[in-house]
């Protein structure tokens, strides 16, 4: 298994490769179930994107009527609005969101997965961010690990 990669259980219906989602923790019929701790191993509010699915493995679910499958996820890169100054390939940042005062920018000054003080390198300068606000830039960022 490659490194960054974690081995989870999913709904069946998502166990797909290249299918995004945010972790949204437990529900309540799932501390009844004795595989809970493979599926409970994420972060709650973080992306992942599913990078393998073990096709031959399903099990039953209180949760998924399809039940739920064995996956390999990886946390993907995200693309974030920051500050032109600090937007620089390869930079670690400490990620503070912008304020963002037009709505639809909100979520790249938002996105999700993202947590404020989480450290990052930045991977790539996408561009400028159009808005009335100057000085943003759109970058790609991946969460470092604690």
């Amino acid at each position: 298994m490659e490194e960054g990669r974690i081995v989870t259980l999913i709904g069946a219906t998502l166990a797909h490769v290249g299918e995004e989602f945010i972790f949204s923790g437990a529900a309540g019929k799932c501390d009844e179930c004795r595989l809970k701790k493979s599926c409970l191993n994420l972060d709650v509010g973080r992306r992942y994107r599913v990078e393998k699915v073990r096709e031959d493995i399903k099990h039953d679910c209180y949760i998924h009527e399809d039940g739920v499958r064995v996956v390999e996820v990886i946390e993907p890169p995200i693309e974030v609005a920051i500050d032109a100054k600090h937007a620089m390939k390869g930079f670690k940042i400490v990620f503070v969101p912008v304020d963002c005062e037009e709505p639809e920018l909100f979520d790249l000054c938002h996105p999700l997965g993202l947590k404020e003080g989480d450290r990052c390198t930045i991977l790539n300068v996408i561009g400028d961010v159009t808005s009335d606000k100057t000085g943003l830039k759109l970058v790609e960022v991946k969460r470092e690990a604690k």
